[in-house]
């Protein structure tokens, strides 16, 4: 089959299109990162899932081929993929919390893009967390510090010019959805963040097609996997390959709750500056990681790996 044939199936109009299933979306992945594909036809099929919604067969599809061209990426227990825009952020704490996890004895892979937004990638020196130039580098920074940040322009150079479509169509694009679902290092656990609520499940689906075993998806701060801790944050996911689902209780409940500190930086934080907002939302993003990766009590872990980090600030 040619791409075209893909945008037929799509495309046909009422009463003859059709969703793609999961060997048809793997196919059209397949067929556009080879590189043969013609660039109309690739945005013609973008923009006709974009249109009637993308499945999660075909999510599921999509990811699967995006990361059959990968190679894997050794010593990953935790897979963190960070895509948000960022428009509607403010620092990026859950850099923290992935520092955290890594203390924990994890080895945690972050990649991600954030389009023209720096804060992620600027935040990266600040919470001890280098970035790779290769897949390679990747996996000899987790053996050494536990967590690395991969960028999706060296992970995976194509799947990035597909992202970057959307300064082309003028729209996103579910490579956006794939992009999050990747598991370059097929870790058996990832944690998402979402912007968007519907994408919870839509996500969440996809990793039971492909077999994964431990998943949480939040709508957290800005697009991020980063949960606020004055609200009840409805989870989505699996567990051990069953699909998951979970309310979860805010953690200030205090009539006379902090607020964000508008003068704090995640270096302040780090170093031991009173921002008891911030400190919250740090602390209920690592405690849902570990949770993900099946730790019995993970807010009370969560808690002692903060308290060593300031112990070993202050020694």
């Amino acid at each position: 089959m040619t791409l075209a044939d893909h945008v037929r199936i799509l495309g046909r109009g009422p009463g003859r299109s059709r969703s793609l299933n999961q060997q048809e979306a793997t196919e059209a992945m397949a067929l556009m990162l080879g590189g043969d594909a013609d660039p109309a036809a690739i945005g013609a099929l973008l923009m006709l899932l974009r249109m009637k919604g993308e499945t999660a067969e075909e999510i599921a599809g999509f990811a699967q081929a995006a990361q059959a061209a990968m190679p894997p990426i050794e010593g990953v227990d935790l897979d963190w993929p960070s895509y948000a825009a960022g428009r509607t952020r403010g620092l990026p704490w859950f850099l923290l919390s992935a520092q955290l996890v890594a203390r924990s004895g994890r080895g945690v892979l972050i990649h991600g893009w954030n389009g023209t937004d720096p804060k992620v990638r600027a935040g990266l020196a600040t919470a001890g967390i280098a970035c790779a130039r290769t897949p390679d580098e990747a996996a000899h920074l987790i053996a050494r510090s536990g967590i690395a940040y991969l960028p999706l322009e060296t992970a995976h150079p194509v799947v990035f010019d597909l992202l970057s479509l959307r300064d082309v169509l003028g729209l996103r694009s579910c490579i956006n959805t794939v992009c999050r679902m990747l598991n370059p290092a097929r870790a058996s656990a990832s944690v998402q963040g979402v912007f968007h609520p519907s994408y919870r499940l839509l996500q969440a689906h996809a990793a039971e097609l492909l077999g994964w075993q431990n998943l949480t998806v939040i709508k957290g701060g800005g697009g991020e996997f980063e949960r606020t801790p004055v609200k009840s944050v409805e989870a989505f996911g699996l567990r051990d390959g069953i699909l998951w689902q979970n309310t979860l209780a805010p953690l200030l409940t205090d009539p006379d709750l902090p607020r964000p500190a508008e003068d704090r930086d995640l270096a302040a934080l780090w170093a031991g500056a009173d921002a008891p907002f911030e400190e919250q939302v740090i602390l209920g993003t690592a405690a849902l990681a570990l949770s993900t990766l099946g730790e019995a009590d993970p807010l009370r872990v969560a808690r002692q790996l903060w308290t060593r980090r300031s112990a070993k600030r202050a020694a």
